[in-house]
């Protein structure tokens, strides 16, 4: 009997942060070696916990959760994420122009479904979160990739951008602060991006799920206040700042000229019902979440323990021979580079295959991230400072190794 054979669609689409190495630690792990992992930005794993005043609200309202939602999402949550958005300011949004999903993920995914026409371009932050590319191309779509490098501090380049728009392009996306990068987008750059996007009419489509995890003063400038009557979604959710990850509730929000969007919310509002609705149960913790002072600024304020992390993986930087990095201002990552200079043959994957059988570190390569030749592989902060510090310590052996391995070859050549 013939095997059956996966959509075509799945030819393009990778998500390594689960991928292959993901599946080999979990081999190594049931042989009985303990792993150091590294690969996903996911509190809970990690000893973080959501705040007590979500849990208790969810407590309260699991009599009012037994039925199906509203496809766009409780009410009141929505209500809520229009006051925050409206304090931002942003501009046309209210609760017709709010929906809630379970997690940014899904949202992405319907953003994308409801605008794009087959062969219609995205225009991609590279490095970008995968999931962004994987949509894109599931939804018919063609990802075309703007570079944000680490000699121009992971910032996007205004100039670049506009020149990779076509007839086709609809939208464009940004993470901030960035998914694996950790920058944070200062508001003249948003301003440059904005007056593109407004030129050629694009969406613009703002990944904000960090928003609030920021490092050292650095200040958050939404994108829609910047967009003003110009269309732009932007999404957020609990899973991050709140640390509430497997609540799976996230949202993106409308704003701009109503009229402008009509069509297109029209089309968000069927998808949402097609799935009926997002998870009920965990929606009643939006409002307090929203309404409550942040308990994440304690973790990222100088001596909280998100910062006491990133001081350490800065600092395993500095003592190595053969990395480099910017600093991240914000979100979860470290996104370091292995210097050309002290290591020129060096492929992100093999390392990252060879940290984790000879070191028991699972990271992520940064060609997971759609970033061509890369040499950076992305690490998440959410561990004790003392285990990213050793972390460190096994990075340098491998790398190491493999300077020592190459020595010989380039005696002889």
């Amino acid at each position: 009997m013939a095997s059956i054979k996966p959509s075509a669609h799945l030819a393009d689409v990778r998500y390594e942060i689960r991928g292959a190495l993901t599946r080999r630690s979990r081999e190594l792990e049931a042989a009985g070696l303990p792993i150091i992992k590294l690969n996903i930005g996911n509190p809970g794993r990690y000893g973080f916990e959501t705040p007590a005043h979500l849990r208790e609200a969810i407590g309260r309202h699991l009599h009012d959760s037994e039925a199906y939602g509203h496809e766009q999402g409780l009410e009141e949550a929505r209500e809520a994420i229009v006051a925050q958005q409206r304090h931002r300011g942003a501009r046309g949004v209210d609760v017709e122009r709010v929906f809630i999903g379970n997690g940014v993920s899904e949202l992405i995914d319907l953003s994308l479904r409801a605008l794009l026409q087959p062969g219609d371009e995205v225009l991609l932050p590279s490095p970008d979160y995968p999931l962004w590319s994987a949509a894109t191309i599931l939804n018919d779509g063609k990802p075309r990739y703007y570079r944000c490098l680490a000699e121009h501090g992971h910032l996007p380049d205004p100039d670049e951008i506009e020149s990779l728009v076509t007839p086709r392009t609809r939208a464009l996306v940004l993470i901030n602060p960035n998914n694996p990068t950790g920058a944070v987008y200062p508001k003249e750059l948003l301003e440059r991006i904005v007056a593109v996007a407004a030129k050629h009419r694009l969406l613009l489509l703002s990944d904000e799920i960090y928003d609030e995890i920021l490092y050292d003063g650095t200040p958050f400038q939404p994108l829609a206040e910047v967009a003003g009557d110009l269309p732009c979604v932007s999404f957020g959710g609990l899973s991050k700042v709140h640390r509430a990850c497997g609540y799976r509730v996230g949202w993106m929000s409308l704003s701009g000229d109503p009229s402008r969007t009509a069509d297109y919310r029209d089309a968000l509002q069927l998808l949402a019902a097609l799935r009926l609705c997002a998870n009920v149960t965990a929606q009643w913790a939006v409002r307090p979440a929203l309404q409550s002072a942040p308990t994440i600024n304690a973790l990222t304020a100088d001596g909280g323990r998100l910062h006491e992390a990133r001081r350490a993986a800065l600092e395993g930087v500095a003592a190595s021979q053969f990395l480099d990095i910017v600093a991240p201002s914000g979100a979860l990552y470290a996104f370091p580079r292995v210097r050309a200079d002290r290591l020129a043959d060096f492929d992100d994957n093999a390392f990252a295959l060879r940290l984790l059988e000879e070191e028991s570190v699972l990271v992520v390569p940064g060609s997971s991230f759609n970033v061509p030749h890369s040499r950076h592989l992305r690490l998440t902060l959410l561990p004790p400072p003392e285990q990213i510090r050793e972390v460190f310590v096994r990075i340098e052996r491998v790398l190491a190794g493999m300077a020592a391995a190459h020595k010989p070859r380039a005696a002889v050549a």
